[in-house]
């Protein structure tokens, strides 16, 4: 199986790093966990996006769009922390 691929925008690095405090690394832990389910976003209608937590244990949100299937090639749009859901109560 090929690997997946992520593919960095410039201004996409600059955005996540300088106004949402994150790095490419945080975004990726969150974006090639296999054990995160994709949903789909509401803040960039019909792309695909994880919640998760990265290994510096931010929990974030990272919407991307697939450039290519096979092999796989990712291109992050956006990425920022989001606060953890609260349980509801029964």
């Amino acid at each position: 199986m090929a690997r997946t691929v992520v593919r960095w925008n410039s201004d996409i690095v600059e955005k996540i790093r300088d106004k949402h405090g994150l790095t490419t690394s945080e975004v990726e832990d969150v974006l090639l966990d296999d054990t995160l389910p994709t949903t789909v976003s509401n803040s960039v209608p019909h792309r695909p996006c994880k919640f998760g937590y990265t290994s510096t244990g931010k929990h974030i949100i990272v919407v991307w769009v697939v450039l290519q299937v096979e092999p796989e090639v990712l291109l992050p749009v956006t990425a920022y922390p989001v606060s953890v859901p609260k349980r509801r109560r029964r």
